[in-house]
């Protein structure tokens, strides 16, 4: 017994006629009673009893009557979630994020999906870089954002954001009198660096602008994350080199300036996934994420 049949069956059921069941399902009314005949020979018992009106169910009609119209409802809807899944907008998304990365753009971008795709699950994931691209590879998250990300062969990498860099200072400090801040002005000041991680990171890009500038960096803290450093900054335990989302921390005691370094200019958030991963969901994220870049750029102009 397969679908077909059983829509057949239904439409005669609830018409008791063949006439006006084969005019409801737009066909001509020998091949429906082709169809019904055959689906009683494969049941092995009478469905309908054939009177001068029309056509009545019998016990067994009756009792199949009860069942059908559920059975037809579970195939739509099983068709229907299919379709949804195909097309990205059923399913879930595991994102990879770090720290600093939740304050500016991602957010923006996962409200923005949930309101397009609100069936879609969203699952974030605290994670390093290290932790994002071994997630990617085991299948635990579809993407993840981080920056200075390395180049892996099975893992594609796009820009999101250009962010430019600040330089955080606690509020009295004589650079708080500055519009802007060089490298060479924070020579010999107590830096914070972070994130204090074994792979290259901001942490490692500080240290290598302030020796190809010829500045002495001198390291009072190194913290693992943004909200702990720029914490730091408050407490006053010294100054460090951020982005333009730290300031989203907003902080009480915390004055950002502008950086301005030959080597340190600005820095791109990235997204990362599996080469190759043509998941509908994916893409979808994807396009929303180029859609929002254009816009970013096209307002920067």
């Amino acid at each position: 017994m397969d679908l077909k049949q059983m829509r057949y069956f239904m439409a005669l059921a609830e018409e008791a006629n063949f006439g006006r069941a084969a005019e409801r399902l737009h066909m001509a009314q020998p091949p429906l009673t082709r169809n019904i005949r055959a689906l009683e020979q494969e049941l092995g018992t009478q469905l309908f009893v054939r009177t001068t009106k029309g056509a009545e169910l019998t016990e067994a009609g009756r009792a199949l009557m009860e069942e059908v119209p559920n059975i037809l409802a579970l195939a739509r809807r099983a068709e229907e979630q299919t379709q949804l899944a195909g097309q990205g907008y059923l399913g879930r998304l595991d994102v990879g994020i770090f720290s600093s990365g939740i304050l500016n753009v991602i957010p923006r971008l996962l409200a923005g999906f949930h309101t397009e795709r609100p069936e879609v699950k969203i699952g974030l994931h605290n994670m390093s870089k290290a932790e994002q691209i071994s997630a990617l590879r085991e299948r635990r998250i579809t993407i993840g954002f981080n920056r200075l990300v390395p180049d892996e062969p099975d893992i594609a990498v796009d820009w999101v954001l250009r962010e430019p860099f600040l330089v955080a200072l606690y509020e009295g400090h004589r650079l708080c009198a500055k519009k802007s801040v060089t490298l060479r002005d924070l020579d010999n000041e107590r830096m914070i660096l972070y994130p204090n991680a074994p792979v290259h990171g901001l942490a490692q890009e500080v240290a290598a602008a302030f020796r190809a500038e010829n500045v002495q960096l001198r390291v009072e803290q190194e913290v693992e994350d943004v909200v702990t450093c720029i914490a730091l900054v408050a407490s006053r335990f010294g100054i460090c080199v951020t982005t333009e989302s730290a300031v989203n921390l907003r902080l009480p005691g915390v004055v950002y300036r502008p950086l301005r370094s030959t080597q340190l200019r600005e820095i791109e958030l990235s997204c990362l996934y599996r080469r190759g991963d043509n998941s509908p969901i994916l893409q979808a994220f994807l396009k929303l994420i180029q859609t929002s870049r254009i816009h970013r750029v096209r307002a920067q102009l």
